[in-house]
């Protein structure tokens, strides 16, 4: 089992920048990859970022590329996101998830999944 645990999440204007935090513990040795997802207001959950726990290798969806930056710190089991020049169209609740295959932006390649954290971006 995994727990993960978001935060870091708030209100922000647009062009303003927030950072989100992911606390993973628990048999964090079966996580390969850990994720970003995040669900906007009446919208399905889709794919922001990932990264490779081992070969520190991401992806970003075209949507956040140039803007949001993945990174972690594998001593402490973090995973943060920064997340700059926001946009109102990332208001969302930002879900992190931990899955034991490759990289990846689907969801069904994690198996474990935080409670998320709400970010507001007002224009």
């Amino acid at each position: 089992q995994v727990h993960l645990v978001e935060s870091g999440g708030g209100s922000v204007q647009a062009g303003g920048s927030l950072r989100l935090s992911c606390a993973a513990s628990g048999y964090t040795a079966s996580r390969n990859a850990m994720g970003w997802f995040r669900q906007p207001p009446g919208k399905g959950r889709e794919g922001v970022a990932s990264i490779g726990t081992r070969s520190g290798n991401t992806v970003y969806a075209d949507s956040v590329k140039g803007r949001f930056t993945l990174s972690q710190d594998n001593a402490k089991n973090m995973v943060y996101l920064q997340m700059n020049s926001l946009k109102p169209e990332d208001t969302a609740v930002y879900y992190c998830a931990a899955g034991s295959t490759v990289i990846s932006l689907r969801q069904d390649r994690y198996n474990y999944w935080g409670q998320g954290t709400q970010v507001t971006v007002s224009s």
